[in-house]
């Protein structure tokens, strides 16, 4: 049996033969008596020169094939160079004016804070939209980039276990865990492809749903050991139905656990009113819709007593969820300008914007209160309910156009016998609400001034 040395370089050889007589021209075809006859007159010395000449062919042929190899590995590299070199070029140019540490993609960490700093500094807020699927977070990345802006994508708990299927075990939050994690990593395998910053963030998580944000913390851990950054960007402690200093409390030991891998905390004081993925405030004392400066300086005082704790607040102003039409939701903005006004004094700082604060439950609100709250240090606004609607009226408003040839899979005004299957096809029907649900988070991203911010 030949050596392993040989085999390889019987292979190269071969591979050599192949090429050469790939490369030269046809010899004449010789009858089989004429090579025997060829053969049998030959001397012995032949055999010699004949293995000689082998050796050669083998030597000639494994120099071929690893000079070749080493060329190819050099066009490669020069390839990888080329692309780093264009891409580091057009990122460079696209982030203009943004902070040096945003990238595009998902933004974590000092770059997060830089990010959001950056916003409250230009007085535009970055909304943030609850996502239940890849069709809604491939739209929201698709806003972003057509309004060249940022954007904060957005999973829930109950959107979590919808993702990984409501018929999956959800024995201890497994499902919402799953799909949470699965929705975030397919945010990182894409965001980079929009060439925008993306915030990656888990929405309102209340006490009796903290084995579900344990489990998210695991997964931030995990992926923190193998690169070096959390898997998600923030993360959200709704603990406002609970006394301020329990609220408290908590939110600074989870903080203390989040801040190990950069991690921020967006926390809410006061209540948002009305009903959101199974948190129901709708007969809440009016009194809690309104946080008080107080409040704010407590939890301040704490939470930046953490070494590298970042976080930020969903101070209630009247803020409510759900539906309502402009000019039916009391918003009072004056409180958070008041709160920042309070808290500037307690720390004898000179910025006037100490806080960095998210509005929840914009719905109803006009536009003068909106951006007046921005004025006041609101850098994030959910936009739930708009971007919802607008993704199903695309898909309503698709089965409208096309009624004709979503009746059954052969048949339509075109004929008996023809096929409808481009028609009823998934794709475009979500495609169509991804559509319709971009545009109107553009709409949105302009009333909060999130636009050409890159």
């Amino acid at each position: 049996m030949p050596s392993k040395a040989c085999s390889v370089a019987l292979a190269s050889a071969g591979a050599y033969a192949a090429a050469q007589a790939f490369l030269a021209p046809s010899a004449p075809q010789v009858s089989r008596e004429q090579q025997v006859r060829h053969l049998r007159q030959q001397p012995a010395e032949a055999a010699t020169s004949s293995s000689c000449a082998s050796a050669g062919a083998l030597a000639l042929g494994v120099a071929g094939v690893a000079a070749a190899t080493a060329q190819s590995k050099r066009a490669v590299r020069r390839q990888v160079v080329r692309q780093a070199t264009a891409t580091a070029e057009k990122t460079e140019k696209a982030f203009a004016k943004m902070p040096a540490s945003v990238k595009p993609g998902v933004v974590t960490g000092k770059a997060l804070v830089d990010l959001l700093n950056y916003a409250k500094e230009n007085k535009f807020a970055i909304p943030g939209v609850n996502c239940v699927s890849t069709s809604s977070i491939n739209a929201c990345m698709e806003a972003a980039k057509k309004a060249k802006g940022t954007v904060m994508v957005t999973l829930s708990r109950g959107g979590g276990q919808f993702i990984a299927g409501k018929a999956a075990d959800n024995t201890d939050d497994a499902a919402c865990i799953a799909g949470t994690v699965a929705a975030a990593l397919h945010v990182r395998q894409v965001a980079k492809l929009y060439g925008v910053p993306v915030i990656l963030h888990t929405d309102h998580c209340q006490k009796a749903w903290l084995p579900w944000f344990d489990g998210l913390m695991e997964a931030n851990e995990e992926y923190f050991k193998v690169h070096g950054e959390p898997l998600f960007s923030s993360h959200m402690l709704d603990l406002s139905e609970e006394p301020l200093e329990e609220n408290i409390a908590i939110c600074k030991k989870y903080l203390e656990r989040m801040a190990k891998i950069d991690i921020l905390l967006e926390m809410e004081l006061g209540v948002t009113g009305g009903e959101e993925d199974g948190v129901d405030n709708t007969d809440v004392d009016s009194s809690r819709l309104y946080t008080q400066p107080e409040e704010v300086w407590q939890v301040y005082e704490e939470l930046s007593s953490v070494p590298n704790g970042n976080f930020t607040v969903a101070a209630a102003f009247g803020n409510v969820h759900g539906v309502y039409a402009p000019g039916n939701v009391d918003l009072k903005p004056v409180i958070l300008h008041n709160t920042q006004k309070y808290v500037k004094e307690k720390l004898g700082c000179e910025s006037d914007k100490p806080m960095s604060f998210v509005f929840h439950g914009g719905s109803g609100s006009s536009l003068e209160d909106i951006r007046y709250a921005i004025e006041a240090g609101v850098v994030k606004m959910n936009i739930d309910t708009d971007t919802q609607w607008a993704f199903w009226d695309g898909m309503n408003q698709y089965q409208k156009k096309n009624k004709d040839y979503l009746q059954a899979q052969i048949g339509n005004p075109e004929g008996p016998e023809k096929p409808n299957k481009k028609y009823y096809d998934p794709r475009m029907s979500l495609r169509a609400g991804e559509e319709v649900m971009a545009d109107r988070l553009v709409q949105c991203m302009e009333d909060l001034k999130c636009i050409d911010r890159l």
